[in-house]
């Protein structure tokens, strides 16, 4: 599927995301889910996530602290505190920094915690689009606090793209699973 472009293509592609992750979660065998990522002997898994997450919890905190960062940045400027999509220090250079963080942050959470936080903030996620027109979620720099990007691009990103890397990420796991 391409990227949306459209509020009703970026709804469906989320919608559609989310229940293939859950459909492959719930696929994953007792083994696959006990033991820890490894993909280290893969040299082409060079980005830093590949080393950060090392089980399925961690996944899926990512996608729900990304859902957070999302949802606390547009309610912020939508009640007029101009604030950045990545909270200070981070940038783009460095929200890898921050990731690594957020991952610190949620070692003591549990697997059913994870799960249940991701479902609550991908529904609102999910809420909170659908309240937008498209013409205000695909026109670039619709709102000002979205730089030149229009509002819909981050909705994309932090759902059905976000989707598609825990996805690539989860069959991963499991291809090392079978291997051994």
């Amino acid at each position: 599927m391409s990227r949306p472009t459209t509020k009703d293509e970026l709804l469906k592609a989320a919608d559609e995301n989310y229940a293939k992750l859950n459909k492959l979660i719930s696929s994953l065998t007792e083994e696959q889910l006990e033991a820890s990522f490894d993909f280290s002997e893969d040299v082409k898994k060079k980005e830093a996530h590949w080393k950060r997450d090392k089980n399925l919890r961690d996944v899926l905190i990512h996608l729900y602290e990304w859902h957070m960062l999302l949802l606390n940045w547009v309610k912020a400027n939508e009640n007029g505190e101009s604030k950045p999509f990545l909270p200070e220090p981070y940038n783009w250079k460095t929200y890898g920094e921050m990731n690594v963080k957020l991952w610190e942050k949620h070692q003591s959470t549990t697997l059913e915690e994870a799960k249940a936080l991701v479902e609550k903030s991908h529904a609102e996620t999910m809420k909170l689009a659908e309240k937008y027109t498209n013409e205000e979620l695909f026109t670039k720099g619709y709102f000002k606090w979205t730089g030149g990007n229009a509002l819909g691009s981050y909705f994309v990103s932090d759902t059905s793209g976000h989707y598609d890397w825990a996805m690539k990420k989860l069959k991963a796991h499991v291809k090392n699973c079978k291997g051994k």
